[in-house]
């Protein structure tokens, strides 16, 4: 059993997906496939279920995931530390961040970190907001950017940068004339939503919460896993969307869609930590990154 073996095997139990795993752990599906079978052959049990193109995680796995989230954990810690004593910034750095987040805020971030510290192992993975939280609050990340609010009491939570929802349409839509919605416009709307879990629908529920509409009661067609797959189900005119001012600029100055005209208060992208694990080099030099580029400092 190695250090790479525990890391792959987490992340196949995390996405439930070998193509995806290895897509986000930057190796082929052959190398992944081979790691889970050299576990599985060593110690003579099923680490998943193959069930079609899916897997499903088997007893035997899931007392595994523990056990791999502490040696993972414990070894980046004992590296961290060896780090800190040397002033090098050097060694393991997890982060995960919500889609909106990933898309259109973190990548800049992410390119000049790993030209300004080529020595950090920098492993990313995207999820939505909740998945993000757990990740921190498990350890399997080390820090996590999300635009959704966070009330964990383990879960160390710092502004970054404000953001703001939109109210998208078709071309075609009745609002595409820019009139000013009411509250009975948005509760008699057909709509297409992000998944619940994500920040941008619990953002999109607390806002109209505030504006005195229960979500539930709204008439969604569809809930959709990403922004991009949301703009292109309301294109057509027939629903409206609610997602990031950031995610929808590029669709907007194509006039593929159409800000209605509702403005929602501000919401904020987030970094999160967790309070009991003190940060080391690599963690704390991307905290300070981020910090500055969202306080549009530069990155060089």
């Amino acid at each position: 059993m190695t250090i790479e073996q525990l890391r792959i095997f987490l992340e196949v139990a995390r996405l439930s997906h070998v193509t995806r795993a290895a897509e986000v752990l930057g190796l082929t599906q052959s190398a992944v496939s081979a790691a889970i079978m050299a576990l599985e052959a060593r110690h003579g049990v099923a680490l998943f279920h193959r069930v079609g193109r899916r897997i499903e995680i088997t007893p035997a796995g899931t007392v595994l995931i523990d056990h791999a989230r502490q040696i993972l954990r414990q070894m980046a810690e004992a590296e961290a530390a060896l780090n800190d004593s040397s002033g090098r910034i050097a060694g393991p750095l997890r982060v995960q961040a919500s889609q909106t987040v990933a898309s259109y805020f973190l990548p800049p971030v992410l390119v000049a970190y790993r030209s300004r510290y080529p020595d950090v192992l920098l492993g990313f993975a995207d999820g939505n907001t909740a998945s993000v939280a757990q990740a921190v609050a498990d350890g399997e990340a080390d820090l996590g950017v999300v635009e959704g609010l966070v009330l964990r009491p383990e879960i160390e939570v710092t502004p970054l940068i404000s953001d703001r929802l939109a109210v998208l349409v078709g071309p075609r839509h009745p609002w595409a004339d820019g009139r000013r919605l009411r509250k009975p416009d948005l509760q008699a709307a057909s709509w297409v939503l992000r998944e619940a879990g994500s920040g941008t629908r619990a953002a999109f529920d607390a806002a109209l919460a505030a504006e005195g509409i229960d979500s539930a009661q709204l008439a969604v067609t569809l809930e959709l896993p990403s922004n991009e797959a949301c703009i292109a189900a309301v294109e057509t005119g027939h629903a409206a969307t609610a997602i990031s001012e950031r995610a929808a600029a590029a669709y907007l100055a194509q006039g593929l869609i159409i800000a209605a005209g509702h403005d929602f208060a501000p919401r904020w992208f987030t970094l999160l930590r967790h309070k009991d694990r003190a940060p080391g080099p690599t963690a704390r030099a991307f905290m300070e990154m981020v910090r500055a580029y969202a306080d549009g400092e530069g990155l060089d």
